[in-house]
């Protein structure tokens, strides 16, 4: 029977206790979030919904086309320019989703003959990346400046180092400034995924090359960066950031840019508002950060077993695949929504909660988390 052999993969993911269903949420939920990615309370703010309401009235409730066609309206331009400019980058390019611009960063700037070293904890969508190109890519040990200086040396062609600068599992940083030297060293370029650090990380939030130096005028000719805009910003969509050169040969060879509709205005415009927020609001980042290392002390205060917090994911170590699954239950059913992360979607095979920290989070509704986890922990 044709695709049968579905059936056996479900059988097989629901005795590993891996499998995965979808919960629509309502509008109003009653439930305490801890497992959005909205890291500093954006997606409902009125400036921020007001934003993605007035550009769908202005523009309408599609982009119509692919950038290069009809689906880029003025306002993609500002804010591409203004994302550069908050960034510290000489350019920009808008995605519709992160995953679409860390696909086409990736592909486009790996060319046939080249090689990519791969931080083995990157997100999928950085590793799908590294599937498409026609370089070749090299897989080296996690956050290991040294593991990668050692691949480097063995590059003829063109090079890329390719990294997350804060990984989604355990919410650890990259050693960006690290790495940096060794590319510059043996004239690499390095691409990281600013998803997690933008926002939360650097002056303001203006990401996680900015807070260690690689990003800002004079800018970088050898680095570049993807963000999203679903996280920080509220909003949904993507974004690569480098120089005005990279950029341009983007928009003329990367396939998920040339052949994909672009961002829808709502969420343009929603993202730019966050942007401009942000702006003015420049500590939403540093509460972001407090919240997420209190929630760090109040839970190993506790006797869990918690990753400490680069920037705003807390990590929670759970015993196996099965109880994580029942812990984030028993927590909704308390009122507390978790995020649980599982193989495959862990490459060490360790099953977590994984804690969203967010800037608007109380004191109050900190300890009542805390509690809730800990009365429910396996």
């Amino acid at each position: 029977m044709a695709f049968g052999w579905i059936d056996e993969q479900a059988e097989a993911r629901r005795r590993a206790g891996l499998l995965r269903t979808l919960r629509p949420r309502p509008a109003d939920s009653p439930l305490l979030d801890l497992a959005s990615n909205d890291y500093l309370g954006l997606a409902r703010h009125p400036e921020v919904t007001e934003g993605a309401a007035e550009a769908a009235r202005r523009w309408g409730g599609g982009a119509t086309g692919s950038r290069l066609v009809t689906g880029t309206t003025e306002l993609h331009g500002e804010l591409e320019r203004e994302l550069a400019g908050f960034c510290g980058f000489e350019a920009a390019l808008v995605f519709s989703s992160g995953y679409a611009a860390n696909l086409a960063a990736v592909t486009a700037l790996a060319p046939h003959g080249s090689l990519i070293v791969s931080d083995a904890g990157n997100h999928a969508s950085l590793i799908d990346g590294c599937r498409l190109a026609r370089g070749a890519t090299q897989v080296v040990a996690h956050a290991d400046p040294e593991a990668v200086r050692k691949v480097l040396g063995t590059g003829s062609g063109p090079v890329m180092v390719v990294s997350d600068t804060v990984f989604s599992v355990d919410g650890d940083a990259a050693p960006l400034g690290e790495l940096a030297d060794a590319c510059r060293e043996f004239g690499a370029g390095l691409l990281v995924d600013d998803a997690h650090g933008l926002g939360v990380l650097g002056d303001g939030g203006r990401g996680a090359p900015y807070a260690v130096g690689l990003a800002g005028a004079p800018y970088a000719e050898d680095i570049v960066a993807t963000v999203t805009l679903s996280k920080s910003l509220g909003s949904q969509g993507g974004a690569v950031l480098g120089p005005a050169r990279v950029i341009d040969h983007l928009v003329n060879a990367a396939r998920t840019f040339i052949f994909d509709t672009g961002l829808a205005p709502a969420a343009t415009g929603a993202a730019l508002a966050a942007l401009r927020l942000l702006r003015r609001e420049p500590e939403r980042a540093a509460r972001a950060r407090e919240v997420a290392t209190r929630l760090h002390t109040r839970l190993t205060a506790s006797g869990l077993e918690a990753v400490r917090p680069d920037a705003a994911v807390v990590s929670v170590r759970a015993p196996s695949p099965e109880q994580a699954v029942r812990w984030a239950a028993d927590c909704r059913a308390a009122g507390l929504a978790v995020g649980c992360f599982r193989p495959p979607s862990v490459p060490d095979g360790i099953s977590r909660l994984r804690l969203t920290a967010r800037a608007d989070l109380t004191d109050g509704q900190l300890d009542r988390a805390v509690r809730v986890i800990g009365e429910t922990r396996p």
